[in-house]
C-alpha cells in the first residue's frame, strides 16, 4: 500500500484545499496520471499519481483542508485482485434493517468480507459489523465511503432530525461557503495585516507625458501583436526606483531578526478574476523590455482568469503593483503582499486642472499609494522612493534611458 501524502511545495506553504479529485476509490491509475487538484494560497496545482495501482481509499474530500505530509489517498501497488466467477456475477443484496451502531458491537466479522484497509479500520473504530455493510467497490468490495454512509444511516432518526430554525420573519439571505481562492485570499490578507505593522504614503503623479509616449508606441506594438498599456511602463519605473532604494525590495526575517534585501526584481501584478484576486509574477523585470513585459503580463492575466496558473506563475515576487486604474477609482490603500516590504496601488489617471508654475493646465493625474512594512523602512525612505518613481513617470525620457 502506498500512502500518497500532500508534498511540500516550498515557499512556506503548509496547507492547501482539495478542489477536485480526478479519480475515485477502486479506480486504476498509472504513474503520472492526474490525481487531485489542490489549491494553495499561491495557485491551484494538479498533483500526479506517484505510482501505478488501484486507489483504495480517498481520505480528504473535495473542499477539505490538507496539511503538508498528510495522507491524501492510499494506492494499492500490488496486482489487481481478479474477482471469482461467483463474485463477478450480480448477487442479490440482503437488506438489513438499520439499527444504531451499538447494535453491531460484539463479534463483528471483519475478515469474512472483502473490504479496503481504511474501511476495516473505520469499522473497528465505530464497532460496525462489515457483513452488514453493502459494498460498492469492484466485486462488491466495501469502501471507506460505504462504511461512512452505513454509519450515518444507522444513527437513530431522532439524532438525524434537524430542529426547525425559529425566525421572527423570513429575511432574504444567502450563505456562501468561503472556499477555494476566496478562502486563500482571506487567510493571506489576515496574516499580512496581523503580522506586518502597516504604514502608508500617498502622492499624486502626472501621467500626461507617459500616456502620450504609450500612445505613440501603441501602433508599433500592435503591429508586433502586443497590446500596450501603462502597466509595463509602471513596472520599469518601479524597478528603477527599487534599484535606487533597495530596502523597498526586501523581506523581514522574523525568526532571525534580519532584513533580507533582494538583488533580483520579480514584480507581482494583482489580477482581478471571477474567483478573487491573484498576484502573478513578472520575473527578472529588470532584464526585460517594455514589449516583453507587456506580452508576459497579458499572458499571465489570461491564465489567471482561465484558472490555468502554475506555481511558477505566482511564486517569488519581491514587490507588488496593484493597478486599479483600468477599473476606476481615485485610488486605494492596499495590504502588503506578505512577506514583501511594500506594495503600490495606482489609481485612475483623471484629467483635471493643475497649476504648473504660474499657469493652469489640464493634465492626467493619478493617485499613488505605497503601503509598507514599518519594521523595514521609515516614511522618509518611502517618500524618497516614491519621489524617484514620480520623476521617472513624469519625465519618461529618463525612464527610456534606464531601459
Amino acid at each position: 500500500m502506498y500512502e500518497f501524502r500532500f508534498p511540500d511545495l516550498g515557499e512556506g506553504l503548509v496547507e492547501g484545499e482539495v478542489v477536485k479529485w480526478h479519480v475515485s476509490e477502486g479506480q486504476h491509475v498509472n504513474e503520472g496520471d492526474p490525481l487531485v487538484d489542490v489549491m494553495t494560497e499561491k495557485a491551484t496545482v494538479t498533483l500526479p499519481s506517484p505510482t501505478t495501482g488501484t486507489v483504495q481509499s480517498i481520505l480528504v474530500r473535495e473542499g477539505e483542508r490538507v496539511k503538508v505530509g498528510q495522507v491524501l489517498c492510499v494506492i494499492d501497488e500490488g496486482a489487481p485482485v481478479k474477482p471469482s466467477r461467483a463474485e463477478a456475477e450480480p448477487q442479490p443484496v440482503q437488506r438489513v434493517e438499520a439499527g444504531p451502531p451499538s447494535a453491531h458491537v460484539g463479534t463483528p466479522s471483519y475478515e469474512r468480507v472483502r473490504a479496503m484497509p481504511a474501511a476495516r479500520r473505520l469499522a473497528r473504530e465505530l464497532g460496525i459489523d462489515l457483513s452488514r455493510v453493502p459494498g460498492s467497490g469492484p466485486g462488491g468490495v466495501i469502501t471507506l465511503r460505504d462504511v461512512k454512509k452505513y454509519a450515518e444511516e444507522s444513527r437513530p432518526r431522532a439524532e438525524r432530525a434537524v430542529a426547525p430554525v425559529q425566525r421572527e420573519a423570513a429575511l432574504p439571505e444567502e450563505r456562501v461557503p468561503v472556499r477555494g481562492l476566496r478562502r486563500a485570499v482571506a487567510e493571506k490578507m489576515s496574516r499580512a495585516k496581523s503580522s506586518i505593522p502597516h504604514a502608508y504614503h500617498l502622492e499624486e503623479v502626472d501621467m500626461t507625458e507617459l500616456i502620450a509616449l504609450r500612445d505613440r508606441l501603441r501602433p508599433k506594438a500592435e503591429a508586433l501583436g502586443v497590446r500596450l498599456t501603462l502597466t509595463p511602463f509602471i513596472v520599469k519605473a518601479v524597478v528603477a526606483a527599487l534599484m535606487d532604494y533597495p530596502y523597498m525590495n526586501a523581506t523581514f526575517d522574523e525568526e532571525r531578526g534580519e532584513i533580507v534585501v533582494k538583488r533580483y526584481y520579480n514584480i507581482g501584478l494583482a489580477v482581478d478574476t471571477d474567483e478573487g484576486l491573484v498576484v502573478v509574477v513578472i520575473r527578472d523585470a529588470d532584464r526585460k523590455n517594455i514589449l516583453e513585459i507587456a506580452r508576459e503580463a497579458a499572458q499571465l492575466a489570461e491564465k489567471a482568469r482561465g484558472g490555468k496558473l502554475e506555481l511558477g506563475d505566482v511564486r517569488g515576487s519581491t514587490f507588488t503593483i496593484s493597478n486599479i486604474g483600468p477599473i476606476g477609482g481615485i485610488g486605494g490603500i492596499p495590504i502588503v503582499n506578505y512577506p514583501e516590504t511594500a506594495i503600490m496601488a495606482v489609481g485612475q489617471a483623471r484629467r483635471r486642472p493643475v497649476v504648473i508654475g504660474d499657469e493652469v493646465a489640464v493634465r492626467s493625474v493619478a493617485l499613488i499609494t505605497v503601503s509598507f512594512d514599518h519594521r523595514v523602512v521609515d516614511g522618509a525612505y518611502v517618500a524618497r522612493f516614491t519621489n524617484r518613481f514620480k520623476e521617472l513617470v513624469e519625465s519618461p525620457d529618463l525612464l527610456v534611458l534606464r531601459l
